[in-house]
């Protein structure tokens, strides 16, 4: 079985690394990627990365960065007011920054997210996000 994930795009919004009880490195972003053949459309998927990558991230990285990202899909449940929520997420293994900080701020302040139209994209985080609340026991390694 093969599950390997291979993405580039941009971060949707400034990066908070937090901490697990024991002491892990945790960041948990979304990343807006446009489609090859339909430029008008874009997705926004859930990434997580841990420990060095989830430290790297929160400090060199933030909204609008362009990134690309190698780690593979792990899906969980929770359950919310007495229904379980599926949420399928990339886990990040390899994270690479594809532009230089002064590139970033330069496209920032060129609206360079226009569209053909000069309407400007905004990239929103999906409508909800639950807080990681993870234990020692429920990591692979």
């Amino acid at each position: 079985m093969i599950n390997n994930v291979s993405l580039t795009g941009r971060l949707t919004s400034d990066l908070e690394v937090m901490k697990t009880q024991t002491g892990k490195s945790v960041v948990s972003f979304t990343l807006a990627v446009g489609r090859i053949f339909d430029k008008d459309k874009t997705d926004f998927i859930r990434c997580v990365a841990w420990e060095k990558t989830a430290d790297f991230m929160g400090t060199y990285l933030g909204k609008g960065s362009l990134i690309g990202l190698e780690g593979h899909i792990e899906t969980r449940t929770y359950d919310k007011n007495g229904q379980t929520v599926f949420l399928t997420e990339v886990i990040a293994s390899k994270v690479v920054t594809l532009e230089t900080k002064a590139q970033r701020e330069e496209n920032l302040n060129n609206n360079n997210y226009n569209n053909n139209n000069n309407q400007q994209k905004t990239y929103s985080k999906p409508k909800e996000e639950q807080p990681i609340n993870i234990s020692s026991d429920d990591l692979p390694f």
